[in-house]
């Protein structure tokens, strides 16, 4: 079973968190919450409280195959200054293994160089901080291990993108088909 990390931070988009969490879900993939403030309750940028999975130093990130990063504000600014996720995100990358990011939240992988030479997208406004990628204008963006997304309107098809990734196309299409996302 495919295992992802979603790491939560007060001030999440909670749409592009919980949709990627949901989606995988029903693509039979194990997926845990993470968080990396100094509780399991996180404060979701619009009000949504929810309770992570797990804390940041009790999750066993060897046995991830997925990392995802929701954006939001201020929960990008957090993830971004979180020095344990920046050592784990350089850690994946350097190992080419799946790292996701949507909305605000491409823009903590280009902080790190993790986007050097890569095509990338991420919500309007934050394109400059995408440091060394080509921007691109597409909803999501796969290159190589490297998945991103636009924003929350973008949320289904990143998730769906990430299940085709670690389950392939007919997983994706069947979890697709389920939610009649046309």
């Amino acid at each position: 079973m495919k295992k992802v990390c979603v790491f939560l931070a007060d001030g999440f988009e909670e749409i592009e968190g919980l949709t990627v969490v949901d989606i995988l879900r029903r693509a039979k993939v194990e997926v845990s919450t993470v968080s990396i403030m100094d509780t399991l309750d996180i404060h979701g940028a619009h009000g949504i409280n929810i309770k992570a999975d797990q804390m940041f130093d009790e999750a066993d990130f060897g046995v991830a195959d997925m990392l995802v990063l929701p954006g939001g504000m201020p929960g990008t600014l957090h993830l971004g200054e979180y020095k344990g996720l920046q050592n784990i995100l350089k850690d994946f990358h350097n190992e080419k293994k799946n790292i996701a990011a949507i909305c605000a939240a491409p823009s903590v992988l280009g902080k790190y160089g993790i986007l050097e030479g890569r095509r990338a997208c991420c919500y309007p406004s934050f394109e400059a901080q995408l440091t060394g990628a080509e921007v691109v204008f597409e909803p999501v963006v796969q290159d190589g291990h490297i998945v991103t997304s636009r924003g929350m309107g973008t949320a289904i098809p990143f998730a769906l993108k990430l299940t085709e990734v670690l389950c392939g196309a007919k997983a994706a299409n069947e979890v697709k088909e389920s939610i009649l996302f046309v």
